[in-house]
């Protein structure tokens, strides 16, 4: 008896709790849980990436699984892509919604070290025409092992380190549910990304 309490504490301990923002501006909140089973699956599809590329395309899945997950306890499952097709309705988003709770998201595959070739990093910020300002969740490609060089000799003396690329995961631009859309840095602030209202961005 005391062993299945324990188990069953154990189980239920695994389970993970993140507050999700939404109504613009992270107004409101409201607590998304995701049990052990459903994380599980999602460990599966992130470890099963070969490569930094892989574990993004992985991870644009995992990112609108939770959304979707998220939207069926929270009014989330409400917001569509962009600021304008869901305007007022009660669950929308706005870009400081998703980019503040598509990083809680990530921090916790994190913290269950399910990213084995990128970090997380801070919410970054692109401005366009001075005037509109748009955020997103963040992450750095992990640095590759130092990489050996023969010098002239053929003997390997000198290590020289492969700069990291830092990537973008927007999930503002797609409806609940659907995959995140991922892009280098640069590329993002740039400006680019689905053809959505530049006004509302």
């Amino acid at each position: 008896m005391v062993l299945l309490f324990l188990l069953a504490s154990g189980a239920a301990s695994a389970n993970e709790s993140i507050s999700v923002c939404y109504n613009y501006g992270c107004t409101d909140e409201a607590a998304a849980r995701f049990s052990e089973p459903q994380l599980r699956t999602l460990a599966k599809k992130l470890r099963s990436a070969r490569s930094a590329a892989e574990e993004r395309k992985a991870l644009a899945d995992v990112i609108g699984q939770l959304y979707y997950w998220a939207g069926q306890q929270t009014p989330v499952y409400a917001d569509k892509g962009g600021n304008v097709a869901d305007d007022a309705v009660n669950g929308a988003m706005d870009c400081i919604d998703h980019s503040t709770t598509t990083t809680r998201f990530l921090k916790m595959l994190e913290r269950r070290k399910l990213l084995r070739y990128h970090e997380v990093e801070n919410v970054v910020r692109r401005r366009r025409f001075f005037l509109f300002e748009h955020f997103s969740a963040m992450i750095e490609e992990r640095p590759h092992p130092l990489l050996a060089k023969p010098a002239d000799d053929g003997i390997l003396d000198f290590w020289d380190e492969v700069k990291p690329h830092r990537y973008v995961v927007d999930s503002w631009f797609v409806n609940n549910g659907k995959p995140a859309v991922i892009l280098p840095l640069e590329d993002w602030t740039d400006g680019a990304g689905p053809n959505l209202e530049p006004s509302r961005y």
